[in-house]
């Protein structure tokens, strides 16, 4: 049998996801918000503490993504596009300042099968943002002054996020905007009976992320709201008040992470 992810099979091709390189590209939508402190805090896993210089402050990002890995994948857009809402908080391990991500939702199998090998704790949602095109007019916010994008994200038919960015002035030094790497929680149950509190495999890990490139990124006021939703914990982190919107291109490549932490049984 072969394959990276299930289901292996003969040929090796109906996995869900193969094996690394994954290659991304995708247009964002983002938002620094500032919520409850302690929310926050109550988010992080062992070995993660509040950030003490910004404590409570986090990025909710709307993503529209394309990706490819050995071949042409993107050729086949039915497969290589998805959408993405995630949201991050400052935090820091050992000293070091890092972005956690306690949600994250896709509307796409194969993503999220890359995903739960990352330790992205993704579920499945439906996400949604405005598209700008080079091409003008009325249809379309102008990618510069005055530009509105709107965000939306839902899971379960009940909407969780939305967002508007109102786009003022280029960002001088992009490559800032991915300035903190992300940590991730990479966590396998058992289900054998008298094993449920023993997982088979809990990883603190960090991302590793080559290739990083930010483009035509743009920044100005923003509005967010993280809506209550029934089997979801989003809304218990209140957005307090925002900072900075943003709309950027972003691509990268994910061929490893760094293990910080092992308490696999």
């Amino acid at each position: 049998m072969k394959g990276y992810t299930v289901p292996l099979s003969p040929r090796g091709i109906a996995n869900l996801a193969p094996a690394p390189p994954w290659h991304y590209a995708g247009t964002v939508v983002g938002v620094e918000f500032f919520t409850d402190p302690a929310a926050a805090a109550a988010t992080l896993p062992e070995g993660l503490t509040p950030d003490p210089d910004s404590a409570g402050r986090g990025v909710a990002m709307f993503i529209d993504w394309q990706y490819s890995s050995t071949g042409l994948e993107y050729l086949d857009p039915a497969r290589s596009q998805y959408r993405e809402f995630l949201l991050t908080l400052d935090a820091h391990y050992n000293g070091t300042p890092v972005a956690w991500c306690p949600y994250i939702y896709v509307d796409n199998d194969s993503a999220m099968a890359r995903g739960w090998v990352q330790g992205f704790p993704k579920k499945l949602g439906a996400v949604h943002q405005t598209r700008a095109y080079s091409v003008g007019g009325p249809g379309t916010p102008v990618l510069g002054p005055g530009g509105q994008f709107g965000a939306t994200a839902s899971a379960a038919g009940q909407r969780i996020a939305e967002a508007k960015v109102t786009l003022e002035q280029p960002v001088p030094d992009p490559a800032a905007l991915m300035s903190r790497p992300v940590v991730n929680l990479r966590h396998f149950p058992r289900l054998a009976a008298g094993q449920h509190d023993k997982p088979a495999v809990h990883e603190l890990v960090m991302s590793v992320l080559d290739g990083v490139a930010v483009s035509d990124a743009w920044a100005g006021t923003a509005d967010l709201a993280f809506l209550p939703a029934h089997g979801e914990e989003l809304a218990d982190l209140p957005v307090q008040r925002t900072g900075r919107g943003f709309h950027f291109d972003l691509a990268y490549t994910v061929t490893d992470l760094k293990t910080l932490i092992d308490r696999s049984n």
